[in-house]
Formats: C-alpha cells, structure tokens, sequence
C-alpha cells in the first residue's frame, strides 16, 4: 500500500495528460451526460412548442403545459453547465494535493450526481405523464412527437447515467471486480 492515500491523493501533482483524460470511463460518461442534456434542450426548444393551424400562439407540446417545457428547458441548460463545471473540476482534480480539497470535491461529485439523478426522474415522469394525458385534438398534425418522445427517453437515460459519472462508482466497481 505505498504512496496510496485517501481520495487519490497520493497520484496528485502529476502532468496532465488530455488522452489518458479522455480516455478515463468517468469522462466518458460525464461527457455522455453532457450530450444528453444538449439533446433534451434541443429537442424542447425546437420542436417542442406547437400551435394549431387556426391559432397564432405556440404552446408547449406536453399537454399545452408550458411548465413541462419551461421545467425541461431549465433543467437541461442547469445540467448543461453543470457538466461542464465538473468537467473543468475533473481537469482540475489531479492536481489538487490537499486530501480535505480533495474529498470536499469527491463527496460534492456524489452529491450532485444524486441530485441530477433525481431531477432527471422527476422530469421523466413529469414529462411521460403530460404526453400521455395530451390530447390528439390539441396536434392534429402530430408535429414535434418524435422530439417529446426523445426528451422524454433522454431524461430516462440520464437517470442512470448521473450516478456512475462520480469516482466512488469506478472505484466500488473496481472493488468488486477485484474480489
């Protein structure tokens, strides 16, 4: 067990490598997630306002809920940031060498990687809920489903996602396969 400490500290100070970077899983799935928060806020900002032939205004495909859009909006572009704050964070971590800067970043990993988790649950169901109640009346030319059905599988995928992009995973997951 020489030169391992708590929270990786021991590797800490070392060169950085962009490959060997992009090449850990964590990134990989961090960067998914990245992606995924891009799909679901393209999909509701392009197609997922809607109006009737007769009428002039939009309203939100999702049972003319505008807050399902307005939540699916928000939540992407806060998630978008986000992973994009802990990318910076994951460039940045090998180099921090105190282990209390390093575990304040590991358990601040795992914290919001449950809390995205849970948004994106809600926003799943909200979302599955208000198309299923919408009616065939209200998009008669049935445009912008396939981008509500994507928002909606999209935000199912990122539910799983959001927890393993956080190193206790890789680490428990290493763990186990070592046993």
């Amino acid at each position: 067990m020489d030169g391992f400490q708590a929270y990786g500290a021991g590797k800490a100070g070392g060169a950085f490598d962009p490959l060997t970077f992009l090449r850990q899983p964590q990134t990989v799935v961090r960067v998914l997630c990245w992606l995924f928060s891009i799909v679901i806020l393209g999909c509701v900002t392009n197609e997922g306002y809607v109006n009737r032939p007769n009428e002039v205004e939009e309203f939100c495909i999702f049972n003319r809920n505008q807050i399902a859009c307005n939540y699916a909006v928000s939540m992407g572009t806060l998630c978008l940031l986000c992973c994009t704050t802990f990318l910076a964070l994951d460039v940045y971590f090998p180099q921090i060498s105190g282990v209390k800067d390093r575990k304040k970043a590991v358990m601040a990993d795992i914290g919001v990687s449950a809390f995205w988790s849970l948004v994106w649950f809600v926003g799943f169901c909200f979302l599955a809920n208000q198309w299923q109640v919408s009616k065939e009346d209200d998009n008669p030319l049935n445009e912008g489903a396939d981008a509500a059905r994507a928002t909606i599988l999209f935000c199912f995928f990122s539910v799983f996602t959001w927890p393993i992009t956080d190193e206790s995973f890789f680490a428990s997951c290493l763990i186990i396969s070592s046993v």
